[in-house]
């Protein structure tokens, strides 16, 4: 266990953000617990910033709030600007799984569209039990490498220059078939 003298900033800005989201409801964490479907152990650390949150546990955490990743990762970074210099552009790892996802649009929490650029290593596998946003559409632009998009049961083969339309109602999965690893740009537009 790590203290927050030692956390990411942004994992630090990111569990008080989840906090003041759960205490916005009213709920508990076991009230969270039962309606993401994640211990109440692993929502009290990532709300403490002792551990940081996966991609697939921040999925379950926006779809019970009704959010984006992209929403909540701008709520906790600082006031939005209309351009954001490549330099500038927050990225957020996860390690676990082996995805790196850069935000490349300036936040804004009234917009409805946003850029992401997403990077799987070789062989990585991101399996998300269900939207952030029910409806929600999404392009997935493969720049290089090879990506297999698995959603509503049927899996799609993108190869660089390929680009996938699709509203996600339900399971996604996101696997790297690439040796080199893959990169996208992933158009993501609220409903």
């Amino acid at each position: 266990m790590r203290s927050n003298d030692e956390a990411d900033p942004v994992d630090v800005r990111l569990g008080a953000r989840l906090a003041e989201l759960r205490a916005g409801q009213g709920w508990s964490l076991g009230e969270l617990a039962e309606r993401s479907g994640v211990s109440r152990s692993t929502l009290s650390r990532a709300e403490r910033a002792e551990t940081s949150p996966t991609a697939a546990l921040l999925n379950r955490l926006c779809a019970v709030y009704g959010r984006t990743m992209s929403q909540l990762l701008s709520e906790v970074e600082a006031e939005p600007a209309p351009v954001v210099r490549a330099g500038d552009q927050p990225v957020w790892h996860d390690r676990a799984s082996g995805f790196v996802r850069r935000s490349v649009s300036p936040p804004h929490p009234a917009l409805r569209g946003e850029l992401v650029e997403g990077r799987l290593t070789a062989g990585a596998d991101l399996a998300y039990d269900r939207p952030p946003v029910a409806g929600l559409e999404q392009h997935i632009w493969v720049l290089e490498g090879a990506l297999d998009v698995t959603a509503q049961g049927t899996e799609h083969r993108l190869a660089a220059g390929d680009c996938l339309r699709m509203r996600v109602w339900g399971p996604t999965r996101f696997r790297c078939t690439a040796p080199g690893g893959v990169r996208y740009l992933l158009a993501v537009v609220r409903p």
